[in-house]
């Protein structure tokens, strides 16, 4: 058994205060949704080996989705959170991490910080980060390192994001939807600050999506501080699906898409367009000029993609686990 798949052992309750006897730096990589993050979850389980070898532990969205932190938000049940629950599981398998040479936890789940659905029936950018972040940090006992958040300019998002959706069988957003959406004053420096504010214990690392999109290793690098293991495999999963294979999920009857079934779905009209790249340009100027002391921004100058290319390679949909002063927002 390898460090990067140890999640072994009963998941019964522990002392919490285990959790403060490991030294260990723990480093959540929150997405966001369609960033590269299934690439990069799929880059790490086939380098798992080598990847513990260097001492790190990875728990991907199989562990963090099998239990591990189940009472954590209310049940659907009407049944209440737990939080004692999951301190005890995580407390008890750092320890097991650690015990095999782990000096390091990397988690990796964008569903840490919400849903794509929450954002597009909201018309909001992660409207509940703040709040679900928070409990996610106190699970650990406050002592989150780093926090990772990849950003990607905000009309290609929103983009993808509805595309994502409606393959997924949810309703095609009508013209009213789409305007909350484009000219929704928040944006990711909103989404960043309730972050923040959520962990003010950890240091707010923020990758832009055209650095790091195709480069698993340089972004494990960037999390981690240690040199990845090398890969030739081009990753691209869980691809934002264009207009042909819309309409082949779709009811034809119902279908509110382009018909031509060529090139990839554009909801929004030139003016809704604009406004969402304004937002991300304030939102880079933000970080660019220091982020308020709440986050830093970080690029990679090695990168030759600067496009919305990817490189060749495995190009299979979906998951293989899926069938300053901080102020906390509340979730919306």
């Amino acid at each position: 058994m390898t460090v990067a798949h140890t999640l072994g052992g009963p998941f019964g309750l522990t002392s919490f205060q285990g959790l403060g006897k490991q030294i260990m730096d723990i480093l959540l990589h929150v997405g966001a949704h369609r960033t590269g993050t299934t690439s990069f979850q799929h880059y790490l389980a086939d380098h798992s080996d080598a990847i513990a070898a260097r001492g790190t532990c990875v728990w991907g969205p199989r562990q963090t989705r099998g239990g591990l932190f189940t009472g954590l938000f209310p049940a659907s049940g009407g049944l209440g959170p737990d939080p004692n629950l999951v301190n005890g599981r995580v407390s008890l398998l750092m320890g097991e991490a650690r015990e095999l040479g782990a000096d390091q936890l990397l988690i990796s789940d964008e569903n840490m910080i919400g849903s794509t659905r929450h954002s597009v029936r909201s018309a909001r950018l992660f409207p509940a980060i703040g709040e679900r972040m928070a409990r996610f940090g106190s699970s650990f006992g406050g002592r989150v390192t780093q926090v990772v958040l990849a950003i990607r300019q905000t009309d290609q998002w929103w983009t993808s994001a509805l595309a994502y959706t409606v393959g997924r069988g949810h309703p095609v957003p009508d013209a009213d939807q789409l305007d909350r959406i484009a000219h929704d004053p928040r944006g990711w420096r909103d989404v960043i600050t309730d972050l923040a504010c959520a962990v003010p214990e950890a240091k707010i690392t923020v990758a832009r999506y055209d650095d790091f999109a195709g480069h698993p290793d340089l972004l494990f690098s960037q999390l981690t501080g240690r040199a990845a293991p090398v890969s030739d495999t081009g990753y691209w999963l869980n691809r934002r699906p264009d207009v042909a294979a819309l309409h082949a999920q779709m009811d034809p009857d119902t279908a509110e898409l382009p018909s031509d079934g060529l090139g990839h779905w554009q909801p929004f009209t030139k003016d809704q367009t604009a406004a969402l790249r304004e937002t991300y340009a304030d939102d880079l100027f933000w970080l660019t000029a220091g982020a308020d002391g709440l986050a830093t921004l970080t690029e990679n100058s090695t990168a030759t993609r600067t496009s919305t290319s990817w490189p060749e390679g495995d190009r299979i949909k979906g998951h293989h686990h899926d069938s300053g002063q901080r102020k906390l927002a509340q979730s919306g």
